[in-house]
């Protein structure tokens, strides 16, 4: 049995079975959304929230899990004397990070957070990699140094439909550029250093599906992919993850390209169509 547990948020993108597989905690965001609060991933699944986001009238919103939430976790994963590394989304994008921060001060447990700079997929790499070296019996200062090599072989894409969530939500960050005329134009970002800023825009997906195979190819000259992972909001977008799911194997010859159907609290932000591109790569 590990003597370190792993916490994270529900920003990531896993099953509660691949959770509970691997001894996560996971504590979830609240989703507000057709004029109901639900717990992100726990009382609402991301194909429920995807059909009640396109019913609804109103934008959807989000709220930070409480710190008194993530107290109550650590003080009772802690009580034994376990060590707690908690990794969550960037703090550009939620103050998720901060109230686990607060709680960690608070708690009598001995825990250790960790801003991921990702969400999605990208930061289910760092929590993965923590549990997996937990259980191998490594140290808190060795899991924390190896989260910070994955951070930096981790690339995020983000190509929107519509830039209405974003705005509206206040999820923007540098692609405040990408606000003008968008008629039939995908915006496309990355998320650097915690926050989202513009790469470029497509006309199409099939354009699209161009852009990310030249980029990617280009970034993973000399390099091995360890995961690829293809997450979308419903839609067109699912067809368009396969294709590029696809032509990724093509050109690269990696198979385990894993396809999913985002979070409620990405979508409420990303909006409908929108899909996420990430990779790890040494």
């Amino acid at each position: 049995m590990s003597k370190i547990k792993i916490v994270t948020d529900s920003a990531l993108d896993m099953t509660s079975d691949e959770l509970q597989k691997m001894g996560i905690t996971m504590v979830p965001l609240t989703v507000y959304v057709d004029g109901k609060t639900y717990l992100d991933s726990v009382e609402i699944s991301a194909e429920e929230f995807l059909i009640k986001m396109d019913q609804s009238k109103e934008m959807p919103k989000t709220s930070q899990p409480p710190v008194g939430k993530f107290l109550e976790v650590y003080d009772e994963l802690g009580k034994d004397g376990t060590q707690i590394i908690s990794i969550h989304m960037t703090g550009g994008m939620s103050g998720t990070y901060q109230s686990a921060k607060q709680a960690a001060e608070m708690s009598t447990s001995d825990v250790t957070v960790v801003d991921s700079r990702y969400i999605s997929r990208a930061l289910s790499y760092q929590v993965l990699e923590a549990a997996r070296m937990a259980d191998a019996g490594n140290t808190v200062d060795e899991i924390v140094a190896r989260l910070e090599e994955v951070r930096s072989e981790t690339k995020l894409y983000i190509m929107v439909d519509t830039l209405e969530n974003l705005i509206k939500g206040g999820r923007i960050g540098k692609a405040q550029g990408f606000i003008g005329s968008l008629l039939n134009i995908k915006p496309i970002a990355n998320l650097d250093i915690g926050a989202l800023s513009p790469v470029t825009k497509v006309r199409s997906h099939a354009k699209g599906i161009k852009f990310f195979v030249d980029q990617i190819s280009e970034e993973l000259k000399g390099r091995e992919l360890v995961r690829f992972s293809i997450c979308h909001a419903g839609r067109n977008s699912h067809e368009f993850s396969q294709n590029l799911s696809a032509k990724i194997t093509e050109i690269t010859g990696f198979k385990d390209i894993d396809i999913c159907v985002t979070a409620p609290i990405i979508s409420a932000h990303a909006g409908p169509g929108a899909v996420g591109i990430m990779y790890q790569a040494k």
